[in-house]
């Protein structure tokens, strides 16, 4: 499956690892950067959406999406495991819960770009969770360098997803991540999971593209006791 994501903000908050733990499958140790796990929430826009080997379909090709992560290893391999994921195109979310079998729900969703700001807004359907953001660029884009904490928050080429029988994990393919910071107003934020408590203010950076291809799960090869 290929796509491109624009416009992504980076919010990372410090949460307390022993509470995500409680969250995560067996099989996944939960990485700590600095002494905390981290909790990311991600608004973007999806262009250019398509199944391999087709080109992206008309009407169906571009839409914004917000997912809430965590950072993971299994098997010596880091990765993200999604808290959740939300999109406005009821397609993406059906295919995405039956393909890679990841908590996608469908949401209200608007982006609006006014010159470089972008101006957010989620709505889940059911009314359970909602976000609201302005953000901007706030310096020039690199690569992080390694060891750093963005280079641990960003630079992960693999996702996992669990069911009840097996863990999985689908690789990631694109190139370096390019950020920079960022500065935003979060007016709504009920994105986290219940269990988990951000500490202190998000830290903020800002992608302004990133072209990605993502290749169907395979198991991992055993699920272990949690970590």
């Amino acid at each position: 499956m290929g796509q491109s994501w624009e416009d992504l903000l980076f919010a990372h908050w410090r949460v307390a690892a022993e509470a995500v733990r409680k969250l995560v499958p067996a099989g996944l140790s939960v990485d700590e950067h600095d002494g905390s796990a981290w909790l990311g929430v991600t608004p973007f826009e999806i262009t250019g959406f398509r199944l391999r080997g087709m080109l992206p379909l008309p009407l169906v090709s571009r839409f914004p999406e917000i997912n809430v992560r965590t950072y993971v290893t299994a098997e010596d391999k880091p990765g993200i495991w999604f808290f959740s994921l939300d999109t406005s195109s009821q397609l993406a979310v059906e295919a995405a819960r039956r393909a890679y079998k990841l908590p996608y729900f469908h949401a209200q969703i608007s982006l609006e770009r006014r010159g470089r700001r972008v101006e957010y807004a989620a709505a889940r359907r059911d009314g359970k969770r909602s976000f609201e953001a302005s953000y901007a660029p706030a310096g020039e884009p690199a690569e992080p360098e390694p060891g750093s904490l963005e280079h641990f928050l960003t630079e992960r080429y693999c996702l996992y997803a669990a069911d009840d029988a097996e863990l999985h994990r689908a690789e990631i393919h694109h190139g370096p991540w390019r950020i920079g910071p960022a500065e935003a107003s979060i007016e709504e934020n009920t994105m986290t999971p219940e269990g988990i408590e951000p500490q202190g203010e998000p830290l903020l950076h800002l992608a302004e593209r990133q072209d990605v291809v993502i290749w169907p799960l395979e198991p991992v090869a055993a699920r272990k006791e949690r970590r």
